[in-house]
């Protein structure tokens, strides 16, 4: 897409990004959640292990939300640059009380990590938020992300991708309009707003392979594309144990 006016606050620091949130449908949002957990299932501790995470561009705090779940002693570091998003968050973390907290960040400032994320941390996620970034603060971010793990840590990311070429994208849309007989023409008739949020998600959206070369230049190991379906991914790396 044409290079156009970053519209990330527009959207996301208004009342359009909590109402199109929590207005998702039932599929979509059943799928995020499936994906999360294997998110979860993929960080190497104990069920009842101590740790601290952050979730980066942590929104309502969905992802946050699944690995203290699965982990009965984990401490959530939530960031997010979006009032809205956070107080929205704030209400949906009310049963973890005491194992989460937020802090305000935006992720598209280079070397900004607020003073409340912790110097060294044992993992870090991020969920639907990388693609938001262009792709010179993708590459820093993910240095960055490196530079705060612990050795060992992790960090991992669940985002859509552009496909790679024409070929593929035929094959993607092949595929979702059979899955969904009402894409094709809900594509052919979004509203404004719709529009607005579509050219808003897809601004700087690149494809996967770039992405995982990334990780690999900020000298993560281990990385590996752990799943992925057509325009989904979720992929990640982990800090040298002895870097």
């Amino acid at each position: 897409m044409p290079e156009t006016a970053d519209t990330n606050a527009a959207v996301w620091k208004s009342d359009i990004g909590v109402s199109f949130w929590k207005s998702r449908d039932y599929d979509k949002a059943r799928q995020d959640a499936e994906r999360r957990t294997l998110m979860a299932e993929l960080l190497p501790f104990a069920p009842d292990e101590p740790f601290t995470f952050v979730d980066l561009g942590a929104g309502t705090g969905a992802a946050a939300r699944t690995i203290l779940d699965h982990y009965s002693a984990a401490r959530a570091v939530l960031a997010d640059f979006s009032p809205q998003m956070m107080a929205q968050g704030e209400v949906e973390l009310a049963p973890y009380a005491g194992r989460y907290g937020y802090v305000e960040f935006d992720l598209t400032a280079e070397d900004a990590w607020p003073a409340d994320i912790p110097a060294r941390v044992d993992a870090v996620i991020s969920s639907l938020a990388v693609h938001h970034l262009k792709d010179d603060r993708k590459r820093s971010l993910f240095a960055e992300i490196r530079a705060h793990l612990a050795p060992g840590g992790w960090y991992l990311n669940y985002d859509p991708v552009t496909p790679p070429d024409a070929v593929v994208e035929e094959a993607w849309l092949r595929a979702g309009d059979r899955r969904d007989p009402a894409a094709a023409h809900k594509r052919a008739h979004r509203t404004p707003e719709e529009q607005f949020r579509y050219e808003n998600h897809v601004r700087y959206m690149i494809p996967l392979e770039p992405q995982v070369g990334f990780l690999r230049a900020a000298r993560f190991e281990g990385v590996d594309v752990f799943w992925k379906e057509l325009d989904f991914v979720i992929y990640g790396g982990r800090r040298p144990l002895d870097g």
